[in-house]
This record gives C-alpha cells, structure tokens and sequence, in this order.
C-alpha cells in the first residue's frame, strides 16, 4: 500500500472512530449507562459488535473525569471448533482485564432441541443466567452488551410481524431479580458502521456457528429486509429509529398506556390532540436524513448521577 493509500486508510478510520465514540458518548449520556465507580462487564463474543464496544469503552476510560473500570468476559460454550485461544491472546495483547468463563451450554441445547429447529432461544437463556451469575461474582455495577441500532430495529419488526407487540431492545434495563444493569452502548451506532470499523482495526472475528447462522430465522429475514429499504430509501432507517424515541400513546391504541375511556368533552391532550385528522405533511428529506456531521466536535456530556462529565 502506498503512502497515500495509507494516509487516507487512517484518514477514514479517525472519521469513523469519532462518529463511532460520539453516539456510543451520546448514548450513555442520555440513558444514563455509567456513573463514577462503575465496574463495567464487557460481554465479549468475538463478534464484531463486542469488539467494537470494547475498544471504543477503553478509548473513552483514558479520557473519562470520572472513574469507571472495565473487565472483559466471554462465555465459552464448548462449540466444536471453538478456537478457544483467541481471545485471550488478543485480550492479553491490549492489557485488559479479563475472565474465560467455560460452562458446556452447546451440550445442552442440542440434547434439548430438535435437530432443525433453531437453538437461539435456549442458547440466549442459558447465556443470560450465566453471565448474570459472572456479573454478581466479579461485582461488576453494568454489564454492558454489544446490540447496535439496527438490532433494535430488527426486534422492533420481529415483535411487531411475529409476536403483536411495539417492543424493541432497550438501551438499558434493570434484570428481572433487579439485580443487575444491562447496558447496550453502541444503541445509536450503525451496523455498518461497525463492520467497517472491525475490518480496520483487524478484530480477530470469531463466527458464531451455534446459532447465529442458522438458515431461516426470522430476523435474519427482518435483517435483509431493513438493509433493501436502507439501500431503497436512504434514511428510512434513521427515521424509523427516531420514531422508537418519539412515541405518543394518546395516538396508539394501548389501553394501559393512555386512558381512552376517560377522554369527555372538555379534556385536552397534551401531545398533537388532534391533529391526527389533520393531513400528513411528509418531508421531502426523511427526518432522520442528516447531514454529514461526523467532522463536528463532540458536545455531548454524560451525566456521572452525580456531575456533568464531558467524554471528548
């Protein structure tokens, strides 16, 4: 490769880490994901999004006023072929803190389902209940996971088509027990994004073959089928993702959410009334079209719960 060509490789790798830091900042700034003192558990697959994760979390611990630490954990799940040395050579290589955990949870789901049938749903129950079993060992406050913006997406459609709900994955959510914290920092990076940032900086990727690339499921189908409209209708997807954050339940028809039945002449909605008669005016540029900003300084803040702390 040439000077130049390597001059402009790091070029657009610089742009892409700055736009990658800036939404993983501007997430944890407006969901509140790390405070002073945490202890994060990085949940690393050696997938492309876990790496991604790692590596932008330790880029923002150098410059970070508030003190947080972080300690990576894979789950070996005994896969056949599993090359089990490759995490902790990468994770040995960048000196981070680190814990194997081995538990043979790939015996488990192929005695348990059917051969032809997908595994994910065990797989990602077992997964859960040992990683949150790790999480109270090491005392880790977040444990933090790898799901990006299009996997919200996806869900979102998976439980609309599939299972009648409006649901998605949420930035941050409090574990069943109320034990643990779940946090998902990249939840306004772009998968494609990412995969080009994996490829720069030459993760040693490690295919899941368990679950991940079954035939036939359903999300990978919702996946396809987001990725046509993105390529189809440029900024149909960031529309799609401002409208989970948009949301008016006087405008739906959820009973437990806004109460219908106590609407009488006189009441006024707070949100849009009823304008929902009026004629939709669509915008000639999606809404969530922007402009290239990625070479715009960092502004956002993320809040410690206790101070303002400006991640730039």
């Amino acid at each position: 490769m040439s000077h130049a060509a390597q001059a402009k490789a790091q070029y657009n790798l610089n742009k892409l880490h700055k736009r990658l830091r800036r939404g993983v900042g501007q997430a944890i700034s407006d969901f509140g994901m790390i405070s002073d003192g945490d202890k994060i558990m990085v949940c690393l697959s050696g997938g492309k999004d876990s790496y991604t994760m790692l590596d932008i979390l330790l880029n923002m611990q150098q410059s970070a006023p508030i003190n947080f630490s972080i300690i990576a954990v894979n789950l070996d799940q005994k896969q056949p072929g599993f090359p089990a040395e490759v995490l902790p050579n990468y994770l040995q290589g960048i000196g981070v803190d680190y814990q194997i955990v081995t538990e043979d949870t790939y015996a488990i789901v192929k005695d348990k389902i059917p051969e032809g049938k997908t595994t994910c749903s065990l797989c990602s129950r077992l997964r859960r209940g040992i990683l949150y079993r790790t999480a109270k060992e090491l005392g880790a406050t977040k444990i933090a996971l790898g799901h990006h913006r299009d996997d919200m997406l996806e869900t979102l459609f998976l439980n609309m088509f599939y299972g009648g709900k409006m649901k998605s994955m949420p930035p941050k959510l409090i574990s069943d027990n109320g034990e643990h914290i779940v946090i998902r920092p990249l939840a306004y990076c772009k998968e494609k994004d990412i995969e080009k940032y994996a490829q720069a900086r030459q993760f040693p990727i490690i295919p899941c073959n368990l679950c991940g690339s079954q035939d036939g499921l359903q999300r990978q189908v919702i996946k396809e089928m987001l990725q046509d409209w993105d390529k189809r209708f440029p900024g149909r997807i960031e529309t799609m993702f401002q409208a989970m954050q948009n949301v008016v339940p006087s405008h739906l028809a959820d009973n437990s959410l806004f109460d219908f039945a106590a609407l009488s002449k006189g009441h006024t909605l707070a949100l849009e009334g009823d304008t929902a008669f009026d004629h939709i005016s669509v915008p000639a540029v999606p809404v969530g079209l922007a402009k290239d900003d990625e070479d715009e300084p960092e502004q956002h803040s993320v809040s410690s719960g206790v101070q303002i702390v400006q991640l730039s």
